[in-house]
């Protein structure tokens, strides 16, 4: 007998606030972990958003710290100051209404890539899960505390779901909390992957076909259920209070 499970069956009902930090906390596992470095922001239907705060590394967050802030990065909600570089997500959010969640960070491998200005080749399954297109940020303008250059970065980036911007970091967007941890994952495993191929002293390209690779990138748009939803179980079983406050 067929079973599909639904997403109740395999994690309690979050809020947004909670998803937020699930998300920081999952992906701070998967390397996206530089410190006080990176933002999440998620667009409410007010076309406010709620992002992470400065000052709490993405492992200490809890809902109660979630802030709610305008497009013109004012406070609106909250008790810590809002983070230093959120003009990146502001100006992704005025520019992309398609985007509903975005993550910035400064994973290492994903970060090394953006550093040689190269995309890295999508070598494996696990690599292109997620789908999305990769785009390179070829330029660096100055820290994305400046409106001016977080508004170059966004323009360049295009409608791409994801970007490597040169000389920082990452950009991954998606339009929910499962689609835009997947497609997280799945960038810095391709990077790492690339990475070691190469260090290797292989320079073969990916066997995937382009037919599987874009199979992907329309099935996966939202991610797939329970890819997400075992890494917040995983959470859940790590800090059992994760979600109070």
């Amino acid at each position: 007998m067929d079973f599909t499970p639904t997403t109740e069956q395999l994690i309690p009902e979050l809020s947004p606030r909670q998803e937020l930090v699930l998300l920081a906390r999952t992906l701070w596992r998967e390397g996206y972990n530089d410190h006080l470095a990176g933002h999440i922001t998620f667009r409410l239907d007010d076309g406010t958003l709620l992002c992470n705060p400065w000052l709490l590394t993405w492992p200490e967050m809890r809902p109660a710290d979630v802030l709610r802030i305008d497009l013109e990065g004012h406070l609106v909600e909250g008790d810590w100051p809002v983070p230093l570089g959120i003009p990146l997500h502001l100006e992704l959010h005025r520019q992309r209404s398609d985007v509903r969640w975005a993550v910035h960070n400064h994973p290492l491998y994903g970060t090394v890539w953006a550093d040689m200005l190269e995309v890295p080749p999508n070598l494996d399954q696990s690599s292109a899960l997620g789908g999305g297109e990769l785009v390179l940020v070829n330029e660096y303008g100055g820290t994305v505390n400046d409106p001016a250059s977080a508004r170059r970065a966004i323009e360049m980036m295009g409608g791409a779901s994801m970007a490597l911007l040169a000389g920082h970091g990452v950009l991954v967007t998606g339009g929910s909390a499962r689609a835009v941890h997947q497609r997280a994952v799945a960038l810095e495993q391709r990077c790492q992957h690339a990475w070691m191929v190469r260090a290797a002293g292989s320079d073969a390209g990916s066997v995937l076909p382009d037919s599987f690779l874009h199979m992907v990138s329309a099935s996966q748009g939202e991610g797939f259920i329970g890819f997400w939803e075992a890494a917040v179980r995983a959470e859940l079983r790590a800090d059992g209070a994760v979600l109070d406050g």
